[in-house]
């Protein structure tokens, strides 16, 4: 692995693929633990999330269903606070145990407002959520991150689904900003 150049930033190798596909392996098959008994719809939170989510699946050894949505509170390397939401949820998930599968996270912000969007709208028997990433240090929010594969310190990573202005989404590998931390 070697370090990237995206637009005006370099990133530094921080996780290989193969590390990556074992921490997914071990979140899928705990997550099976809880729901071996019931059919749970895994609702993708795009874009960053479509690596992750592909490969828990191809791991997850259980009956399921599969949802998107897709919402943005990034610009750049910054969150913007505001969560917006570009696409509505593919599936009626009323009555339904929920597992948000998001990429990363760090403020929480996103999940507040997908909260409260489920609640107040899908009314699911159940919500919990299942991340790739989390970064302890930053998260602001009370609710519970139900299932995390691996906590990072607050530096901006990309790859492995996650983008900087949209590029890097490709790199199979997880790099992180190389000049260190991002404030949020």
């Amino acid at each position: 692995m070697e370090s990237v150049k995206i637009h005006d930033k370099t990133f530094v190798p921080y996780l290989k693929h193969n590390e990556l596909q074992e921490v997914i392996k071990e979140l899928a098959l705990k997550v099976y633990e809880d729901y071996k008994d019931e059919v749970p719809v895994f609702v993708g939170v795009l874009n960053g999330v479509i690596m992750f989510f592909s490969d828990f699946l191809k791991y997850y050894p259980g009956k399921c269903e599969i949802a998107f949505l897709q919402v943005s509170s990034y610009t750049g390397t910054q969150s913007t606070g505001i969560v917006y939401k570009k696409m509505d949820l593919t599936k009626d998930v009323e009555g339904r145990h929920i597992i948000l599968m998001e990429d990363i996270v760090d403020t929480g912000n996103t999940l507040e407002s997908l909260f409260e969007y489920f609640k107040n709208t899908q009314r699911p028997k159940s919500l919990k959520v299942a991340s790739l990433l989390m970064k302890p240090e930053v998260f602001k929010n009370r609710f519970p991150i139900d299932y995390v594969a691996k906590e990072i310190p607050n530096k901006f990573v990309l790859g492995y689904g996650l983008d900087y202005d949209e590029l890097g989404r490709n790199l199979p590998d997880l790099y992180q900003l190389e000049d260190g931390r991002i404030n949020h």
